[in-house]
């Protein structure tokens, strides 16, 4: 198994995004980026720990792979605006990759110059592209939160 950690705005909608496909074996919502121990839901949303919300993804890389993963990410969200996605604004909904190898950073850093270089997006990309740190998981309610309330998607 491997792991990867992205952050593109709310993180139910990111979440229920990647836990559907196949080679994702476990989703986990959550805060990292940080500079607070163990922060709340509420700690964060006062945008000043520095935390984003993210999405903690276990894959099998035999089934899907990291390169993949981020293509989602990338699709899946506007890269181009700061500390924002859709109604959503402050410093924990940043697109960011948290990369857990120097390999993963390698090809983040690779398809975010691509992109940059292809024309897809209007404005520059704007994702960060940082080492993977402490993770806090989300409280219980946060976890899975749109397949509880049968919805499929936020409004990314």
């Amino acid at each position: 198994m491997a792991k990867a950690t992205f952050g593109a705005g709310c993180f139910w909608g990111v979440e229920e995004i990647f836990r559907k496909i196949p080679g994702v074996t476990h989703t986990t919502v959550g805060y990292t980026g940080g500079s607070k121990v163990n922060p709340t839901y509420e700690d964060v949303c006062t945008n000043r720990t520095g935390h984003a919300e993210v999405v903690d993804i276990d894959f099998d890389p035999d089934e899907i792979s990291y390169l993949e993963l981020l293509k989602v990410f990338f699709d899946n969200h506007n890269p181009t605006t700061l500390n924002q996605q859709g109604p959503d604004i402050g410093t924990q909904y940043r697109s960011v990759v948290f990369y857990h190898t120097e390999d993963q950073k390698k090809q983040a850093e690779q398809m975010k110059n691509e992109l940059n270089q292809s024309g897809k997006f209007r404005n520059s990309i704007v994702t960060e592209i940082t080492v993977a740190d402490a993770y806090y998981p989300a409280e219980e309610y946060h976890q899975r939160y749109l397949q509880k309330r049968g919805v499929d998607s936020c409004h990314i």
